[in-house]
């Protein structure tokens, strides 16, 4: 399979199932940190070494329980162009440091792009499993096979103390970041996000934005994921992400409520002068495009706006980034260009409604 395959479309093929909570919930995500021994971090590693990092990487692709999951595609960094990268990047199928940063960095694939196992990123191996809606321990349990296949054919660097070692001690012991992309209007819209935030911070969790460690928030959509990796099983981690995000659903479902019994009119037509700017506007940049992309996406979870399905508003987040913007029109476009161009596409997109 050709790197077309990945690029080319929006949406990934996981993320047109249904997920439980997924009017809330977008996606799950576990993402694993390991090391081979005897090979220096990525970021001292010489060229014959971490070219020497990815021949043994991809030697395990041939192994028969890692091809019972999925057919695994590995493509160098070095073959995509720069704008294939960052189209890889908005659909969260590898880092901006892999893209920007990596001396002989490559993704392996699964063919419908539910794995990434990023190498030659901040450490040897990145191994991530993304799943539809609020479902982080099925995310886990994939994750988790996939790694003790790996294990079983690599030396991993591994500590009796400490547990795995990694390039960043913050990723120390586990190396597992589980995270939740959540969409929360409601409590932005009745001022108490971040209150919420402030109460998930003090359990040991981070909340970041749409592209993690160093984005801010964007459209409501916020990524929480935990702080801790050392001193905590695999199975805690999870276990305290889950019923922490259990919670933030609840307070936001309380919140839509209330928006619904006491300010309906005013909701509705917030959501519906989204929705007319979306399907009018002749210029929009992203960060606009996001705002009134959540207030559509509300309007149809609530039954406000008919006619539109989540999975299109998904398939919009991608579409309408720099990135995917630029690959669909054959080439580099200014900033002004992209923002006429993403106004194009929804209208065209709304007009099929």
């Amino acid at each position: 399979m050709d790197l077309g395959q990945f690029t080319d479309h929006a949406l990934s093929e996981w993320m047109k199932q249904e997920g439980p909570e997924s009017d809330i919930v977008l996606s799950s995500r576990i993402r694993i940190a390991r090391n081979l021994r005897h090979y220096p971090f990525p970021m001292l590693a010489t060229n014959p070494q971490s070219r020497e990092v990815l021949e043994k990487v991809s030697t395990v692709l041939n192994n028969e329980d890692l091809a019972s999951i999925s057919h695994f595609n590995l493509m160098p960094l070095s073959e995509m162009s720069e704008l294939d990268k960052r189209v890889l990047v908005e659909k969260h199928l590898i880092s901006p440091n892999l893209a920007n940063e990596s001396r002989n960095g490559a993704v392996i694939l699964s063919d419908n792009e539910s794995v990434s196992i990023m190498v030659n990123e901040e450490d040897h191996m990145r191994i991530q499993c993304l799943t539809p809606g609020f479902q982080i321990k099925e995310a886990w349990d994939l994750a988790n096979q996939i790694d003790d296949i790996f294990e079983s054919q690599l030396n991993y660097a591994f500590d009796e103390e400490r547990g795995y070692l990694t390039s960043c001690p913050t990723n120390v012991g586990t190396g597992i970041r589980a995270s939740v992309m959540i969409h929360l209007p409601a409590l932005v819209m009745t001022h108490q996000i971040n209150r919420i935030l402030s109460a998930v911070t003090q359990v040991g969790l981070a909340v970041r934005g749409l592209y993690g460690e160093g984005s801010e928030a964007s459209g409501n959509l916020f990524q929480i994921s935990n702080q801790i990796t050392l001193g905590q099983t695999e199975e805690e981690i999870i276990d305290n992400l889950h019923s922490v995000v259990l919670q933030i659903i609840e307070h936001e479902r309380a919140a839509r409520n209330t928006l619904l019994a006491e300010a309906r009119h005013r909701l509705a037509d917030k959501v519906h002068r989204s929705f007319g700017i979306l399907s009018h506007a002749v210029i929009l940049d992203s960060k606009e495009a996001m705002q009134r992309l959540s207030d559509v996406r509300l309007g149809v979870d609530l039954g406000l706006i008919q006619g539109m399905s989540s999975r299109s508003l998904n398939e919009l987040v991608v579409m309408t980034q720099p990135g995917y913007l630029q690959k669909v029109s054959g080439g580099p476009l200014s900033s002004e260009e992209r923002d006429v161009r993403r106004a194009q596409l929804f209208r065209e997109r709304f007009a099929q409604k």
